[in-house]
């Protein structure tokens, strides 16, 4: 395909983005690499200006002028003097709370752990350095012990657990949550915040695993921060400061109402759902036209995820056109124009879904169910036995960092 045609010029720059020194401000680095693919590409149409007043930094959107928060702004020092007489309890240990909880203890904040004794997480949470009566506490034990609560939950399970955990949230206490999606919608979550505290959001734009990665790299996650409601007056600093004691490389303003429209969105569409539907629609094509089970996988996923995206990344799809041959350049530009106009009804009823209440109505009815457990799992391996998904294991094996 045509992206072998990309030139040593092009994978010098994703290499050097690659590096820790380029990754640290990284939102700045992100600009700096399109405007250093100009050469290679069309003059890239998002340009960025910086103004800093107190720590804030206004950048300019293509003509959208927003606020964002960087890491610089809050260095460790800064952070242990900040959070010095606050405990942070962190209720659950998934996905995000296994990633910001071990980056929270890394920084050197006073963080704990508050999990179902004995349990699953309880154990996960031992084999990662928590200890029991130290720093790893029954969720009522740990809630009352922290001055800043930070329910990292499954969505379900801060519905079923809101009744306990409520009156614990006593004033001067701060809640604080990664996604929008159990205040917002309150009317079938049931969760209905105590107006005397300051409720906060910090959403890393990935996942658990990826935000201790990248902070272990010395980088840092994206996120978005919030306010739901401020009655210190200083929820949007603490906010950020957290932000930034989590992973955070940089972060940008959101509401919870738009951080979970957002979210339950984007994860339904290009993030997870339509990728893997598009995924799934061209490797059936190819299979039904004759195409090996591995020509079908590295032309629709491997080369996506190992050589354009990648592209795309670091310096935006006119760089990743750039690095292709004029005829893949030509065909993806025409077939974009048809992809949009055959899809955007479909994202649009999909946002409507979300606005309306009915997905997170859907999420909770079936992750509340008693077998959630045993039918995501039948889900799992229904995908896991997928060809798609049997030849892509076959394919990644082939890579030379797996080869044996």
């Amino acid at each position: 395909m045509a992206s072998r045609n990309a030139s040593r010029a092009v994978r010098s720059s994703i290499k050097q983005l690659a590096t820790p020194a380029v990754q640290r401000r990284t939102f700045i680095t992100a600009v700096n690499a399109t405007k250093a693919g100009v050469a290679a590409a069309p003059k890239a149409a998002v340009t960025a200006s910086f103004q800093q007043t107190r720590g804030i930094k206004t950048i300019d959107f293509a003509g959208t002028k927003e606020k964002v928060f960087e890491r610089e702004d809050w260095p460790r020092e800064k952070l242990l003097e900040y959070f010095k007489d606050d405990t942070l309890a962190l209720i659950g240990y998934g996905s995000q709370g296994h990633g910001q909880g071990l980056n929270l203890r890394d920084n050197g904040l006073n963080v704990i752990i508050g999990v179902r004794k004995n349990g699953q997480s309880w154990k996960e949470a031992q084999q990662d350095g928590w200890v029991p009566g130290k720093n790893l506490f029954e969720v009522d034990e740990a809630i009352s012990k922290g001055t800043i609560v930070m329910n990292l939950l499954s969505d379900a399970a801060q519905s079923e657990t809101w009744p306990a955990i409520k009156p614990q949230l006593t004033k001067g206490k701060t809640l604080y949550f990664s996604h929008g999606f159990s205040p917002v919608f309150k009317d079938l979550t049931k969760v209905d915040v105590p107006s005397d505290i300051d409720v906060i959001l910090v959403a890393p734009k990935g996942s658990g695993r990826t935000v201790r990665t990248l902070f272990r790299e010395g980088r840092g996650i994206n996120s978005s921060v919030a306010v739901y409601q401020d009655v210190t007056g200083k929820a949007e600093e603490k906010a950020v400061a957290l932000g930034v004691a989590v992973g955070s490389g940089y972060l940008y303003k959101t509401t919870f109402e738009k951080e979970v429209y957002s979210d339950l969105y984007g994860e339904r569409g290009c993030l997870m759902g339509g990728i893997h539907g598009m995924f799934l629609a061209q490797y059936e094509v190819l299979r039904e036209r004759g195409h090996s089970p591995s020509e079908a996988f590295n032309e629709t996923v491997e080369e996506a995820t190992q050589s354009l995206y990648p592209l795309i990344g670091a310096n935006g799809m006119d760089y990743m056109y750039a690095a292709c041959s004029t005829t893949a350049r030509r065909g993806a530009i025409d077939w974009s124009k048809r992809f949009k106009e055959t899809l955007k009804p479909v994202f649009q009823d999909l946002y409507e879904s979300v606005a309306n209440g009915s997905e997170t109505k859907r999420s909770l009815e079936y992750n509340s169910r008693p077998d959630y457990r045993e039918l995501y799992e039948k889900e799992m391996q229904e995908i896991r036995e997928l060809e798609i998904w049997r030849a892509g294991k076959a394919v990644r094996s082939l890579r030379p960092e797996n080869a044996k």
